[in-house]
Formats: structure tokens, C-alpha cells, sequence
């Protein structure tokens, strides 16, 4: 595949252009640090947008749900979707309220879902899903069954018509703003694990596993 994704009329970034990014590789690691995607579909004049898990596995999104959501009824179908992905790195705290801004990382993913079927590409899609939450889950968990996997519609978008917008750095103030006596920079920001907490009917003599007690983030 080639390392650059053409932008369309559509993913073109046209508001602070200089912050698009097209590169796959950008935009590839942007879905594969996201945990969360919203979908965004219109069904009879009315918007909706709903957050789900996702996975990337090669030039796909896969994501799920129960095959009786509203959502995956109708994307199902044919619906045209837009998928956002967004990661915040920072408030940036500027000496003008109006300069205040974040360093963030978003993706946004245009086009038409088509419904996994196949039961090898299913399992590989739920296998991905786990394992980007936690690696090495999917082998110590019990395995879906039949009933379970008809009960889940997983649906697939082509990385077709993405692109990426980026922000980092410090503020960027007004010239004159520069001299005011207010303190200004970026305070970070990120997702931190917790330490486990056992569920209290998993029975104490099961030690958590390493993959949960030394997960980092």
C-alpha cells in the first residue's frame, strides 16, 4: 500500500491545514493507541453517533456489537459512516483565554461498512479486539461460542478516506500577549492502569496474571 493516503473533498484538513496528516503510518498509530471510536450515521433524517471498541487489522476497522443495536442494524445495511478516533495529550494553557487550545491527535474515517460473515474473519476481528485491551487475554479467557458469535455483528471499513489532524507544541499567543505577567505552557495529559481489582466471586487462589498485574499503558 502505498505511505500516503490522498485526502478527498471529504478528509481534506481545510481549518489549521498545517495540522492535517495523511501519512498511513500516522494515521495507523493513532487507531492502534485508541481504545474508542465513535460512529456517526444518519437513519431517517436523524443523526446519531455512538461510541464502540474498535480494532485495526491491516487496512480495516473492525468494530462490534449486539446484531440488535440500532446502530449496527442500520450501518449493516449500508449506511454511510463516519468514524472519529481521538487522543488528548495536553491542555495548552496560553496567557489569553481566546489562545487556550490541546494537543490532540484525531482521526477521521469516511465510508460504507459491510457486515463480516465469514467465521475465520470474525474471530480474527474479536481476537483483535482483546487483544489491543489486553495482550495475551484472548488465550487465557474462554472462547467465544456459537450462540455468542451469531449474537455479534461485526462490521469492516476500508481505510479508504481517512486522514489526520495533529496539534503539539506550546501555546501560540498573540505578539503583545507575550509580555503579560501569566504563567502559560502545557499540562500533560494520558490514560494510566490502575492497579487489578479481583472480583469478588473470582476465587483468591487464582494469582492475577502478569499480563494484568504488570499491564502498562
Amino acid at each position: 500500500m502505498p505511505e500516503m493516503i490522498p485526502p478527498t473533498e471529504r478528509t481534506r484538513v481545510v481549518r489549521e491545514s498545517q495540522r492535517g496528516a495523511y501519512d498511513r503510518k500516522d494515521i495507523y498509530a493513532i487507531l492502534d493507541e485508541g481504545y474508542v471510536c465513535h460512529v456517526g450515521f444518519t437513519m431517517e433524517g436523524q443523526p446519531y453517533v455512538i461510541p464502540t471498541l474498535f480494532a485495526r487489522i491491516g487496512d480495516n476497522i473492525y468494530f462490534h456489537g449486539s446484531a440488535a443495536s440500532r446502530m449496527l442494524r442500520n450501518v449493516s445495511a449500508g449506511i454511510s459512516v463516519c468514524i472519529t478516533v481521538t487522543l488528548t495529550d495536553g491542555f495548552v494553557l496560553a496567557r489569553s483565554v481566546f489562545n487556550h487550545s490541546m494537543n490532540y491527535r484525531s482521526v477521521v474515517a469516511l465510508g460504507k461498512a459491510t457486515v463480516v460473515d465469514a467465521p475465520k474473519e470474525k474471530l480474527e476481528a474479536l481476537h483483535a479486539f482483546t487483544e489491543k485491551i489486553l495482550p495475551g487475554r484472548w488465550a487465557d479467557a474462554r472462547q467465544p461460542n456459537e450462540k455468542e458469535l451469531k449474537a455479534t455483528s461485526i462490521l469492516r471499513l476500508p481505510l479508504t478516506e481517512v486522514s489526520a489532524k495533529i496539534r503539539v507544541g506550546p501555546p501560540e499567543d498573540d505578539a503583545p500577549d507575550y509580555e503579560l505577567p501569566i504563567w502559560a505552557g502545557v499540562i500533560p495529559l494520558r490514560l494510566a492502569p490502575g492497579a487489578p481489582i479481583r472480583d469478588e466471586k473470582c476465587d483468591p487462589k487464582i494469582p492475577t496474571p502478569a499480563y494484568a498485574a504488570q499491564y502498562k499503558r
